[in-house]
């Protein structure tokens, strides 16, 4: 009875064995990691032109709220994107000779994120029409808290920076369409923006 039980153990360690160097002669291909799909509404915006000193169009899928950290300043507003847990957060100052201390503490404000970044693009916005200039820093790397940032000023009265955070923690790798998605809700509302007299 042992006999027949070692030569069966034998048996079964000799078809382990060749099973597993046939399986090691074989190209292993990882699969690629994946990520969860993003269902994207259709484009379409609104228009807002109320008690704040410029007007713009957003997306009928945000929403527009004060910003609650901030109380005294009272035009700044976040954008809201719920179902993205995103938010684009917009500051706005008055110039009064200190365009150049607003626009340095704009790139300072972008440039915090080299820790993290793999590159920092920027491209310059020129609406002569509107008189919007500006510039935009898109923040490449998976762990940059904020991908995507800008201002922009007609250099004399307005001054608006905007910034797009997520509420969770960075992977921009896996946000990527999203952040493309959003990015050009960005720059339609740049587009679209205008200025109001200013009280001072």
């Amino acid at each position: 009875m042992n006999f027949v039980i070692k030569k069966r153990i034998r048996i079964l360690l000799f078809l382990a064995g060749f099973i597993f160097l046939i399986a090691c002669g074989t190209d292993y291909f990882p699969k690629p990691r994946g990520y969860f799909r993003i269902d994207l509404p259709e484009k379409k915006y609104r228009h807002l032109d109320s008690i704040y000193p410029f007007t713009f169009d957003y997306p009928v899928y945000s929403s527009i709220t004060q910003d609650q950290h901030s109380p005294n300043e009272k035009n700044w507003i976040n954008i809201n994107f719920n179902d993205f847990k995103g938010s684009l957060h917009l500051s706005y100052k008055v110039v009064d000779g200190n365009l150049v201390k607003y626009m340095e503490d704009s790139r300072t404000m972008a440039f915090k994120h080299i820790p993290k970044a793999s590159a920092i693009d920027n491209r310059l916005i020129i609406n002569k029409d509107s008189r919007v200039f500006g510039l935009i820093y898109e923040i490449s790397g998976s762990g940059a808290a904020s991908p995507y940032q800008f201002f922009v000023t007609d250099s004399m009265n307005h001054f608006l920076r905007g910034a797009l955070y997520f509420n969770i923690v960075p992977n921009n790798d896996s946000l990527a369409p999203l952040i493309d998605f959003l990015k050009k809700d960005i720059e339609h509302l740049i587009h679209s923006l205008e200025w109001k007299n200013v009280e001072r």
